[in-house]
């Protein structure tokens, strides 16, 4: 069974650390995808009052910050990130009172709760874009971006992050509008000082309702190449490729400091940005403990690592090339933001792990390895009981815009509807959107109506209530290993410094705050691996956390096998 170890009491010090103690970086998050949580009044929606049912859960689990994925009123073209109204609720998930009762519950159990900040694109339904659209003198037309068509074609030659331009004309005055995304999803204009003050406003708006901070979505892309020129096109394609023009685009922290200097340094709140570009040298200059920018942001390197044309699952050397750049970057610096899934990618024990054979063993092994190094750990629902990648049946299995998008690309490339349904099922964004399994029942105890998205076949193995009083479970493994952080400082403000660095199955590391030392080590393999002794002594240590029993070969690993040793 999983071990964890006694409370060992204790409060972290600044003074024994270079970075400050705050209670983000000592917290547990956990992130919601409303739409597939749990649906309260049987429509197949998730729901607020669905999250509200769930609280005991989440606070028993030992979650101290919940993420809130876009709940605000959206015509749905990719699932609320196309957003009409920043400050309404979506009448599928309930009502700005339900909200309230949410927030309040969630006050009420020691939890905070951030949400989700849109504003690198609105919906086109959105007022703001509806009065820009309506005319080239409209006193909204700037606060998006408007060009005039080239040679009968669109302004210039960027590819949408969604495939396909990344421009879209529009019949009422002729000129195009730029989204990066979803066609349905115009983007901003940041250059606007008007647009930034009505932005801002919205901000203060929910945070003095009391929300606890903002997860800023596609912050990288809000600032763009000025003169919105071509990008090179070597292989002559119909759209190219264009994040050389908006990723991380020169200009783009004179915004981030503009937003702290008007709001976020006015509230005592979390900020974390989603960097997609962004790499460790650099990282310093979003989070550094004295810029005064954001406090955490989700890193996209080791999101690479899941592209298909990978093949492979990574190898340790490179999980630890990159988490160690990251770790090292801002050791005394910052804090990271840990994650390994969230609702833009696969689910991880599918796509790193062994769901045939080592399932358990895989989902756990993962877990420790992300879960315990220095910053807050972020799970996202569904990751503490190890759901799955599911199947699809068809191209109508799929609701994703962006898994349609380059369903269309790929058949213009020649691929049979059956390729394209392999492929989706590998790489695409459902996977992780499936309704959350909370027990066997009908539609896995999300609802009590078919789901908006099929439910996984596996929910029937896989699930919470199955996993409750199982201690050998997954579940039991997150909840004590999230009580074994909370216990130990060292988990949360310790050094990390690698070990076994050559080791080739073996992923391992130390965690050292003053007298205080922990070991974790990963077997990422379906083969047994052994180390020297004299590599890695565990002489005198005692296993804290182990995802398998019978521990008493302080020196090999089974197949996916984690544990976590404290140094006497």
């Amino acid at each position: 069974m999983f071990r964890a170890v006694n409370p060992s009491g204790g409060v972290m010090s600044e003074a024994s650390t270079q970075v400050k103690g705050r209670w983000w970086k000592e917290a547990t998050a956990y992130q919601i995808y409303p739409r597939s949580f749990k649906d309260s009044n049987g429509d197949g929606i998730g729901d607020l009052n669905g999250i509200i049912e769930k609280l005991d859960y989440l606070k028993d689990l030992g979650i101290d910050l919940i993420w809130i994925c876009p709940m605000y009123p959206s015509p749905n073209d990719d699932n609320g990130y196309d957003i009409s109204d920043y400050q309404g609720i979506m009448a599928e998930f309930g009502t700005m009172a339900d909200f309230d009762r949410l927030l309040e519950g969630v006050h009420q159990r020691g939890m905070r709760l951030i949400l989700d900040l849109v504003v690198n694109h609105t919906s086109d339904e959105h007022p703001w874009f509806l009065e820009s659209r309506s005319s080239k003198e409209n006193p909204k037309r700037d606060w998006y971006i408007w060009r005039d068509g080239k040679n009968g074609a669109e302004p210039n030659n960027w590819e949408s992050i969604f495939s396909g331009p990344a421009w879209k004309r529009d019949d009422l005055t002729g000129q195009y509008f730029m989204h990066l995304f979803s066609s349905r999803q115009p983007d901003l204009n940041w250059e606007n000082y008007e647009m930034r003050a009505a932005v801002y406003d919205m901000m203060r708006w929910w945070l003095d309702k009391g929300i606890d901070g903002f997860r800023i979505d596609a912050i990288a892309h809000m600032k763009k190449e000025p003169t919105l020129s071509d990008v090179p096109n070597p292989e002559k394609l119909p759209y190219a490729p264009s994040m050389v023009s908006h990723l991380n685009y020169d200009g783009l922290l004179d915004y981030v400091d503009d937003i702290c200097r008007n709001v976020f340094n006015h509230y005592d709140i979390v900020t974390v940005g989603e960097m997609n570009g962004l790499d460790a040298a650099h990282a310093e200059e979003w989070v550094g403990e004295n810029r005064g920018r954001l406090n955490m942001v989700f890193q996209f390197e080791h999101v690479r690592l899941w592209e298909p044309q990978a093949g492979l699952r990574p190898t340790p050397a490179v999980l630890r090339d990159i988490f160690t750049a990251w770790q090292q970057a801002l050791e005394g610096k910052g804090w990271n933001a840990l994650y390994v899934e969230n609702h833009d990618v696969t689910r991880v024990v599918s796509r790193w792990g062994d769901t045939e054979r080592h399932w358990r063993e895989s989902a756990t092994c993962i877990a420790a390895m992300y879960f315990l190094m220095q910053g807050t750990p972020f799970i996202y629902q569904g990751q503490e009981i190890g759901m799955t990648n599911t199947r699809f049946a068809g191209l109508d299995d799929f609701d994703d815009v962006s898994a349609h998008n380059k369903a269309r690309d790929l058949r213009d490339q020649g691929m049979s509807e059956e390729e394209i349904v392999a492929f989706l099922t590998r790489t695409g964004r459902d996977n992780s959107r499936t309704p959350m399994q909370w027990n066997a029942s009908p539609y896995a105890g999300f609802s009590t109506h078919e789901p908006w998205l099929k439910v996984n076949p596996n929910y029937e193995m896989i699930n919470v209530e199955s996993q409750q009083h199982d201690p050998h479970s997954v579940l039991n493994f997150y909840r004590q290993m999230i009580h074994l952080r909370k216990r130990e400082p060292a988990l949360i403000y310790g050094r990390y410094e690698t070990v076994l660095d050559d080791h080739e199955q073996i992923y391992a590391y130390r965690r050292v705050l003053g007298d205080e030392t922990l070991v974790v080590l990963c077997n990422f393999s379906g083969k047994a691996a052994e180390w020297d002794a004299g590599a890695l002594s565990l002489e005198g240590a005692f296993c804290v956390l182990a995802n398998l029993d019978d521990t008493q070969e302080p020196h090999r690993l089974r197949a996916w096998e984690t544990r976590v040793y404290k140094l006497a």
